[in-house]
């Protein structure tokens, strides 16, 4: 049989696919490699005469497709889809089949640190300056089931690497690479291929949101787009970046107008400082006014799992930064609260490190951390990579990691999840692992600290 479609990966996003197509009455069917992938049962439920094929990807009915559209989850290097590319079967991701069904504008946002943060932050600036945005894509809901009868006035989709990977172009109004630092290498066969993936949410935008502190964000010199930019240092004219003042304070600015003291922001540290400039960027590009999004930004209180304040116990502040699954996010962590705090950082860190390099580590953790608490499959690997001159516990287990936290700390510190690593071997996902540790810490006697 011929299908209009063979969804490649079942989860979230395949599942998504699934709906989309049967709202617009296309022939599709499905294959996972897994015996029970997430979203089989509502699956099922939804489409009891769907063909589906499970524990490998059939070949053969993906041969009999027009098109793939094959899930994030799925690697395009796989040999199977390598064979159906070779008989000329083309892929495609759910953004592709968003971008050919959405008529308003779309706000793209990718990086490799802080993508949901300044999503999120976009989507209530945008509100707040009276727009109708739709928020979602790897960020809570997926992008096809964003789609409805009334178009908002923008779409406002975190955008990953790996929906990248099967998008042609995805004509955004405006794209933005918020940072790039190596991540996914398990995945890549080189850093530079994970760049140039990341690149790909500048094919087609009208303007380019870019952050002068990386130049690995930097637009292709063949993509003639209109650049803004965001950075630490003082901006050029219509431009964001930070001034410190002749007060001693530091702001956020456009050109050399001040915007908006540091201290008034409810997301602490230099890293998140950062985030509401890109935030400010690309925003600012929808030609709303700024006040609605300073105020915004005077509210906002930032995303769970993201250097989240938990509790403090005889002064010292626990934050939970789960979200930290590759090193540059635990450096960003480690820098924005260590250059924040009187005391020093107390880190755990540990998990699946997906090929990292954690000698990158080194620098930053020698000038704000005072020990290091490792767990997980990887623990070895990051000693190996902080080097000797760090002090290191390893802890049998997430609790005893916590513990041994708690028994370090003096007041003035700080203790600091964020463990640069993925969370599979303990844990469901980040989430599980932020909410294990936010229920440890609040469940901690201040006897022993």
């Amino acid at each position: 049989m011929k299908y209009d479609y063979v969804i490649v990966g079942l989860g979230n996003t395949g599942l998504s696919c699934a709906k989309h197509l049967a709202r617009l009455n296309f022939t599709f069917a499905i294959t996972d490699s897994r015996d029970a992938p997430p979203g089989l049962d509502e699956f099922t439920s939804l489409f009891p005469d769907a063909p589906l094929a499970l524990g490998q990807f059939d070949q053969a009915m993906m041969l009999s497709a027009k098109e793939l559209v094959v899930s994030q989850g799925v690697s395009y290097q796989h040999p199977t889809l390598i064979n159906c590319q070779q008989a000329g079967i083309p892929l495609i991701g759910d953004l592709e089949l968003f971008v050919r069904y959405v008529k308003a504008p779309i706000i793209a946002i990718t990086g490799s640190n802080g993508k949901s943060t300044v999503t999120t932050l976009v989507g209530e600036m945008l509100v707040a300056a009276g727009k109708s945005v739709k928020v979602g894509g790897n960020l809570g809901i997926p992008a096809l089931d964003l789609i409805s009868s009334i178009e908002p006035d923008y779409y406002v989709l975190e955008v990953s690497n790996f929906q990248l990977e099967m998008t042609t172009d995805l004509h955004a109004e405006v794209a933005c690479v918020l940072n790039i630092s190596p991540d996914h290498l398990d995945r890549y066969a080189t850093f530079n291929d994970y760049i140039l993936t990341k690149q790909r949410v500048y094919f087609g935008c009208k303007k380019a949101v870019i952050n002068r502190d990386d130049k690995l964000t930097a637009l292709p010199s063949h993509n003639k787009a209109e650049v803004v930019s965001f950075g630490s240092d003082t901006p050029a004219e219509n431009q964001f970046g930070l001034i410190k003042a002749d007060d001693g304070q530091t702001y956020l600015t456009c050109g050399k107008e001040k915007l908006l003291d540091v201290n008034q922001l409810k997301i602490k540290g230099r890293h998140n400082w950062l985030n509401a400039l890109s935030a400010l960027a690309i925003a600012s590009q929808a030609s709303v006014p700024l006040a609605p999004l300073l105020d915004v930004l005077k509210t906002f209180a930032g995303l769970s799992h993201r250097c989240q304040w938990v509790r403090e116990i005889n002064g010292v502040d626990w934050y939970n930064d789960s979200k930290g699954t590759n090193i540059g996010a635990t450096i960003a962590a480690i820098a924005g609260l260590g250059s924040a705090i009187q005391g020093k950082i107390i880190l755990l860190a540990g998990g699946l490190g997906k090929g990292a390099d954690f000698t990158e580590l080194q620098p930053v953790v020698r000038q704000f951390v005072r020990h290091v608490i490792l767990f997980g499959q990887d623990a070895a690997l990051i000693s190996q990579g902080l080097g000797d001159d760090v002090s290191k516990i390893f802890a049998r287990d997430f609790n005893e990691a916590i513990n041994q936290a708690a028994q370090l700390s003096v007041s003035g510190d700080t203790v600091l999840l964020s463990p640069a690593c993925a969370s599979w071997d303990m844990f469901k996902n980040f989430e599980h692992r932020g909410q294990v540790f936010c229920e440890l810490v609040r469940n901690l006697s201040t006897e022993v600290m």
